[in-house]
């Protein structure tokens, strides 16, 4: 389901708003100046108590091969996020969204996790924060396992200060192997509302 939106409609407000009641804005393309409103009806979550790391993963991340940092590089990683690469040649990230979610950022809501090579971002996702709910927004690696490093350290940190819900929006293959599953709207909605009427947390 989808709703269109002219951009100077929506504030940093609106976003949050938007996200308490199960919505999320993306653009068809990075140059298409229109967002709309997506509400998936099958919606992608990661049970924090559920999350899973493969020997393989954690073999590497006791390693340490990135410097994993949190909020140092926000746009860094939106940037990083919305750039065109071989296996995704075309984003939903348009300079709306990117501008927004900096303001997000900048008022506390909005959050970045970066791995680092020397002073190098190579990896990164980042997500928006609303009472004990996380919403991932988006994810890139310019090496190998950046991202999926990334995404461990998150989860560690969600669970570390006590978030209740951590969304993806939609699952992939990817996300399945770390724990994600597909909730109906409804029951999606049942987990969302006591997440968001919390206290927020602070990342």
């Amino acid at each position: 389901m989808a709703r269109r939106s002219r951009n100077n409609d929506i504030t940093v407000d609106t976003l949050l708003r938007a996200y308490s009641i199960g919505l999320f804005p993306m653009a068809d393309a990075a140059d298409d100046p229109e967002l709309f409103w997506v509400e998936p009806e099958v919606r992608g979550i990661i049970p924090l108590d559920n999350f899973h790391v493969s020997k393989s993963l954690a073999k590497v991340i006791r390693k340490k091969p990135f410097d994993i940092r949190f909020n140092t590089d926000f746009e860094g990683v939106m940037a990083g996020c919305a750039a065109e690469v071989d296996n995704r040649p075309s984003t939903w990230i348009n300079e709306t969204i990117r501008r927004l979610y900096t303001e997000l950022h900048e008022i506390g809501h909005a959050h970045s996790v970066e791995a680092w090579e020397g002073e190098e971002l190579v990896g990164g996702l980042y997500g928006v924060s609303l009472g004990s709910a996380f919403f991932g927004e988006s994810m890139f690696s310019r090496r190998t396992n950046a991202s999926k490093i990334c995404l461990v350290y998150l989860v560690e940190r969600l669970r570390e200060m006590g978030f209740t819900l951590l969304d993806t929006q939609f699952t992939t293959e990817h996300l399945k192997t770390f724990g994600a599953i597909d909730v109906p709207k409804a029951d999606y909605a049942k987990l969302l509302e006591p997440a968001v009427n919390s206290a927020d947390i602070l990342f």
